[in-house]
């Protein structure tokens, strides 16, 4: 692009020179028509390679005009709150008065309308505040999705305080370490969750309620049933709402990162409307559309962009508790939802224009952007494959950049985005742990003493600017719509197996969405007991975390600095035929490890093993 712009400033010098008329050591150039300077612009444009720019602006120039259009609108939005101070609740509290009877969420047929859902945040919000919790504190949200577990947050909020938003999925040292890395001064869960607290409840100080229970007796003891507590609750808006700015703390959402234990994202008011204003107009939405979100609602996808289309914009939306491939279609017919556009994150290139055609789907408005991240970019226009664009005519109106890392790898680029501090969209608020927050920062980018956004995210840029997803660049997997840290499994295989050496890396399995867990463990004398091993898993991880594959290793190479080698093993894969290993594979169906046989191998190759 630096000749492009090395033509374009010597062909403007000649057309203000042309115009004028220009006299330089007594040579006199000639003052020329308009039809003259366009052609003698376009002769030095094309002679020098330029016609190649003038087919990418040709191609590209529609497109980003209406992406700036559609930008300019969730700009104007988006400071506009900021201009105010409007909160997010207040917001809401908008839609509530000019919709108060629309029927916001639909869950398992029951509707929840607008008004209903604020009564019921503000029983929540008035009730925490008698209870003593201040503008600030943070209060453990582990609950399933149901309409209350959006009014539970929404209630918090509208007084200052901030749910952090955990994956129900989460048990034992994973679940105690997503509670206390925000330190929460309580945790409301769901009534189907409180085994799972109970589990951890001795080394939590701090109240405990338990939501969705009616009537029945708890059978977390200690804890305080919030169902007749929030019924005998004030209704009425608390007037903590008017204390709470548009750039205080919101919710906290997890998000696994590259290694370790989860990591709490901040995301404040205006980041959150942001991302659901930037959806709602990049992918074309309209106020009277109804959503289908079948998505787990403490993730951002589900949680801010799909909840979000109901809190700023009136949108309906259908939730579920959990997500169904056989009642997705049957679902969206039932509930009228306006299938128009499908949007959200992760649909294979190989498979994109096969789902458009078997739906009959208009566009896939596939976007790109980690909860916490400031590398955002969206496709608005279903380019099969892509995950987003950046504009090759106005290259520098959204700073997201690609750069090299290790070529050994043979990646092509991480995915960055430079930060802004104080910029309602640039600025990156980081996480609850420092630490973790300092890990995803890189200076001197583009030029000396600027900062960047690193997303962990390896992408290629076509010629048009299109961005394709390519890989990650740390130990993380994705798996079951879940990004899996192969450090925290790798902690608890060698835990559950002995304390012996084991390595965890995922691979890719025929006609399955990212990559499985595979778990390669260390026993040269064979003593691993597959079914207490299984047992040890099955208490420790969530489902999409558990390993699908087994490799027994008699030694396993390590590094100078003694850390285990897995790179190989991970492009070796899980094929019987070229591994002289046991393998063993996860047979859900039978509940434990079998034997991974060449049959069998073949199965899950062909696709016909029911992944």
């Amino acid at each position: 692009m630096w000749r492009t712009a090395a033509i374009v400033g010597v062909t403007s010098a000649l057309w203000a020179a042309g115009k004028n008329g220009l006299s330089i050591g007594g040579f006199s150039l000639p003052q020329l028509s308009s039809l003259q300077l366009a052609s003698v612009a376009a002769g030095i444009y094309i002679t020098t390679g330029g016609y190649h720019t003038l087919w990418l602006a040709y191609m590209t120039l529609p497109r980003d005009l209406i992406a700036g259009y559609r930008y300019f609108k969730i700009m104007a939005k988006l400071k506009w709150a900021l201009y105010c101070n409007t909160n997010l609740p207040k917001v809401f509290m908008e839609n509530v008065r000019r919709n108060p009877n629309k029927v916001a969420l639909i869950f398992e047929g029951q509707e929840w309308t607008f008004a209903q859902i604020d009564e019921y945040s503000n029983r929540v919000g008035n009730f925490l505040v008698e209870q003593g919790y201040k503008h600030g504190d943070t209060v453990a949200l582990f609950m399933q999705n149901c309409p209350e577990y959006v009014c539970i947050w929404l209630g918090c909020a509208k007084v200052g305080l901030v749910p952090a938003l955990i994956n129900f999925n989460l048990r034992l040292v994973p679940l105690k370490h997503s509670v206390q890395i925000v330190d929460s001064k309580a945790i409301i869960c769901g009534e189907d969750l409180q085994e799972a607290v109970d589990a951890v409840k001795d080394e939590l100080s701090f109240p405990m309620y338990v939501s969705g229970c009616g009537n029945a007796t708890l059978t977390l003891k200690g804890a305080k049933n919030l169902d007749p507590l929030l019924s005998a609750s004030n209704p009425t808006p608390p007037p903590q709402i008017d204390s709470v700015s548009a750039r205080d703390k919101l919710i906290y959402i997890y998000t696994s990162g590259t290694t370790g234990l989860p990591k709490a994202a901040i995301i404040k008011h205006y980041r959150y409307m942001f991302f659901c204003t930037a959806v709602h107009f990049m992918a074309g939405l309209r106020d009277d559309d109804v959503l289908y979100n079948p998505l787990p609602l403490y993730h951002s996808a589900g949680g801010m962009v799909g909840i979000g289309q109901v809190l700023v914009f009136s949108n309906t939306a259908v939730i579920r508790r959990k997500f169904s491939a056989s009642q997705y279609w049957v679902e969206a017919k039932k509930y009228g939802c306006t299938v128009r556009v499908m949007f959200g994150n992760g649909v294979r290139p190989q498979i994109w224009e096969q789902f458009t055609a078997r739906f009959n789907n208009p566009c896939i408005a596939e976007f790109y952007g980690a909860t916490e991240s400031i590398s955002n970019i969206i496709n608005i226009e279903g380019k099969p494959g892509a995950c987003g664009f950046v504009s090759l005519l106005f290259r520098h109106a959204v700073p997201v950049y690609l750069i090299k890392i290790d070529e050994e790898t043979g990646e092509a680029g991480e995915f960055v985005g430079v930060i802004k501090r104080n910029d309602p969209i640039r600025d990156f608020h980081g996480y609850a742990d420092k630490k973790a927050t300092e890990k995803k920062i890189v200076k001197d980018v583009m030029k000396k003493g600027d900062t960047a956004f690193r997303s962990g995210d390896i992408l290629v840029m076509d010629e048009l600017g299109y961005m394709y997803f390519k890989d990650r660049t740390g130990d993380t997997f994705r798996w079951r719509g879940e990004n899996v840290s192969s450090t925290e499994v790798e902690g608890v295989v060698s835990k559950v197996a002995g304390n012996k050496d084991a390595v965890v890396y995922g691979v890719e399995v025929p006609g399955a969405e990212g990559r499985a867990g595979m778990a390669a463990i260390v026993d040269p004398e064979d003593e691993l007991n597959l079914k207490a091993f299984t047992e040890g898993l099955t208490k420790s991880l969530p489902h999409y975390a558990r390993p699908l594959f087994l490799r027994i290793l008699k030694e396993i190479d390590v590094t100078g600095t003694f850390k285990l080698k897995k790179l190989a093993l991970q492009k070796e894969g899980f094929n019987p035929s070229t591994i002289k290993d046991k393998l063993f594979y996860l047979d859900n169906k039978l509940g434990g490890y079998v034997e991974l046989t060449d049959n069998l191998f073949n199965k899950i190759d062909s696709g016909r093993a029911g992944l």
